[in-house]
């Protein structure tokens, strides 16, 4: 990653917004995802997930609230569809009102004191919902960036209904309140973490040649050790055996751990 120390921002791609609101906004999602709800300061960005019910990945975004409404930021397009579906199944009579908009502008940006902190990792800056006043890079760099420091990005680099958050490093990105109550999905979740049940995790990768495309299998010596996730030119994220990782320190190897 080139270290830059000017402010810049970068435009996200596909970002959808949810909206919740009514006296019962708070308990209604506390009950679902994986981050407390209940502490969150007013206008503070806190990273999360919404899981199935046997703990497996559905959806990743960032919460704020203000004083009469909660905010998701979430994938865009029919993800953020998706994911009103879901949480409208949920509803039943809680006092609370749901709308959503799909396609919603969304800025990074890094080295400036602009819009809320990234809670996921300091390197990631902060996200704006306003255009900032400085100079615009090409998304390619934010992805570079995301890459070098493990960061997946939704469903990019997790699998819907079938990834599991502890894989993916969402523990080490501050998107799990292991303290909190009970949510959906909790068990699978717990489980991993305290029996360290753990085989295989997203690591970051570079390629001597052209990366391959997303979620196909990554072999050495004709044994499968995982699977691509996204890349950004030569390098990208990889979900890769724990046992397997000690091989990808050959410079002889066509895929090599990043950094």
């Amino acid at each position: 990653m080139e270290p830059i120390s000017t402010p810049f921002f970068v435009t996200l791609q596909d970002r959808g917004q949810i909206r919740i609101e009514g006296a019962d906004r708070l308990t209604f999602l506390q009950g679902l995802i994986t981050q407390d709800v209940l502490t969150l300061p007013l206008n503070t960005l806190r990273y999360g997930c919404l899981l199935t019910p046997q703990g497996k990945f559905l959806h990743d975004f960032f919460m704020y609230r203000t004083d009469d409404a909660l905010f998701l930021d979430v994938e865009g397009g029919h993800r953020t569809e998706d994911m009103m579906t879901r949480l409208m199944r949920y509803k039943l009579r809680a006092h609370i009102s749901l709308s959503c908009d799909p396609t919603v502008s969304v800025y990074a940006v890094i080295n400036a004191p602009v819009g809320l902190s990234d809670p996921r990792h300091p390197g990631m800056g902060s996200r704006s919902w306003v255009k900032p006043d400085l100079p615009e890079r090409p998304f390619a760099q934010w992805d570079d960036r995301r890459i070098w420091l493990n960061i997946p990005d939704g469903s990019r680099d997790m699998i819907p209904e079938k990834s599991i958050l502890l894989e993916c490093g969402i523990d080490k990105l501050n998107g799990i309140d292991f303290a909190k109550g009970c949510y959906m999905g909790q068990e699978l979740t717990a489980r991993t973490h305290y029996r360290a049940l753990i085989k295989k995790h997203l690591y970051p990768v570079q390629w001597h040649g052209a990366t391959p495309p997303p979620f196909t299998d990554i072999s050495l010596n004709g044994e499968t050790i995982g699977d691509m996730r996204s890349s950004c030119g030569h390098i990208g994220l990889a979900m890769i055996r724990d046992d397997a990782v000690e091989r990808l320190h050959d410079p002889h190897n066509p895929v090599r751990l990043l950094g």
